[in-house]
């Protein structure tokens, strides 16, 4: 019989997810819908290492780029489910907060070095942050002093960057200058397929929400007003029109083309975050030689803007899952947090400031950017694209700014990003949450 299951197991990874494991026996065993699939490799290697140190089998599987809820819902209901998968935020706890069971009286949770790294649900917690990152505008040191070195460079030094005016400048400047500094664009290109479209649906969309935000003194609504929708606009636009490939072709390229064209030297900027940061990286620019800047979107007082500094990284232990399970699995996030081989991965290896008390310090110099923002007094940007009401927003708004980019970026184009944007977050909302 067990022979059979090990068979059974083997063909059904050969198609997709394999959710099989030991049912038979009463021992607790781990398995971990992980959500980055950029750390696919460490968290394997940390969940061997755990098995081989504990005897508790431990499984990873990691969801495809810009599929984690639709493989959830698939996984969760199936006979032997994830005992750990993660949710973004307060919007995407909505809907799984009854598969969450309270961490309050766990060690895990005792671990942390501030309540506010937990997501609550009323008085139980529901979820724990595990990493806190940074993103911004990447750029290689090496190639912008080489810009600011050229006789008639617009641009002399990063100091004079303070605001989108200053940064188109400078962008702009370099793309007209891109054969003298032997590279294909100012910008990386700006890749639109599920590897690469999250940077601008999300991340880039962030900005503008953050400003609302703050300009309505909220921190969630349920209808969104596009107030800095032109600031947005702006910001796509010098992306698009400075890049190593023309804008209509972006449908076409990857989160691997721009990371390739980032770390070959053939562009200076890469929109993405911390966890950028890793051993092609390393190897080909080194530490020295990478820092990252706010993005800006012309917003009133925005010399004082610090990166994008946030999570939407919170782990979540299956409440539905059997006892002996759930013990196992806060058990193996307690080693992860705690033991040399856990804090040295999430530090070390995954490039993580994770915020608990024995936590490593990274050596990502990318996170080093970000502490250099808060040293110099710049406010850190918060991570309001939590609070966006759905992944179908998010994907009518990248269909909009795809489209936008392939039709020749015309005024009728911006308007149904518009349209995705601010009606498409009400009909999101509605349907999620009953309004």
């Amino acid at each position: 019989m067990k022979r059979f299951l090990a068979f059974l197991c083997v063909l059904v990874m050969a198609f997709g997810l394999c959710s099989c494991r030991k049912a038979e026996s009463g021992e607790g065993e781990v398995y971990y819908l992980n959500f980055k699939p950029e750390q696919d490799q460490q968290w394997q290697a940390l969940a061997k290492a755990y098995t081989e140190e504990t005897g508790v089998k431990t499984t990873v599987v990691t969801a495809a780029a810009g599929t984690y809820e639709d493989t959830l819902s698939a996984e969760i209901v199936k006979s032997n489910p994830p005992t750990l998968f993660q949710v973004n935020g307060p919007m995407g706890l909505a809907g799984w907060k009854s598969y969450c069971y309270d961490l309050k009286d766990t060690a895990l949770y005792e671990q942390l070095t501030n309540d506010d790294f937990a997501l609550e649900d009323g008085d139980k917690v529901a979820g724990i942050a595990y990493a806190i990152e940074s993103f911004g505008i990447i750029y290689n040191k090496k190639l912008l002093d080489q810009y600011f070195t050229l006789a008639d460079a617009k641009i002399k030094s990063l100091d004079e960057i303070d605001g989108f005016d200053s940064f188109k400048t400078m962008v702009e400047d370099i793309q007209a200058k891109k054969e003298a500094l032997g590279i294909k664009g100012a910008f990386t290109s700006a890749g639109m397929d599920s590897s690469s479209d999250w940077r601008f649906k999300g991340h880039l969309a962030n900005l503008p929400i953050y400003y609302e935000y703050e300009d309505r003194d909220i921190d969630h609504t349920e209808a969104i007003n596009g107030s800095f929708l032109d600031g947005f606009r702006a910001i796509w636009d010098l992306y698009l029109n400075n890049a190593t490939v023309e804008p209509a072709s972006i449908g076409a390229k990857t989160g691997d083309d721009a990371k390739n064209e980032f770390n070959n030297g053939e562009a200076i900027f890469y929109q993405n975050g911390t966890w950028a940061w890793d051993e092609d990286m390393e190897e080909k620019l080194g530490e020295a030689n990478v820092g990252m800047l706010p993005i800006y979107i012309g917003a009133e007082d925005e010399e004082e803007q610090g990166l994008c500094t946030g999570s939407e990284n919170y782990w979540c232990v299956n409440a539905k899952a059997s006892e002996q399970d759930i013990k196992a699995t806060i058990d193996f996030l307690e080693w992860v947090v705690t033991s040399e081989e856990g804090t040295n991965a999430l530090a070390k290896e995954m490039g993580f400031v994770s915020p608990f008390k024995k936590a490593k310090q990274s050596d990502n110099p990318l996170i080093q950017a970000a502490d250099d923002y808060l040293a110099a007094g710049h406010v850190p940007v918060a991570w309001s694209f939590s609070t966006i009401p759905g992944e179908k927003w998010k994907d009518g708004v990248g269909a909009a700014l795809l489209a936008y980019a392939q039709g020749g970026r015309t005024d009728a184009l911006w308007a149904e990003v518009k349209n995705a944007f601010v009606d498409g977050w009400k009909k999101e909302y509605d349907a999620n949450y009953g309004g």
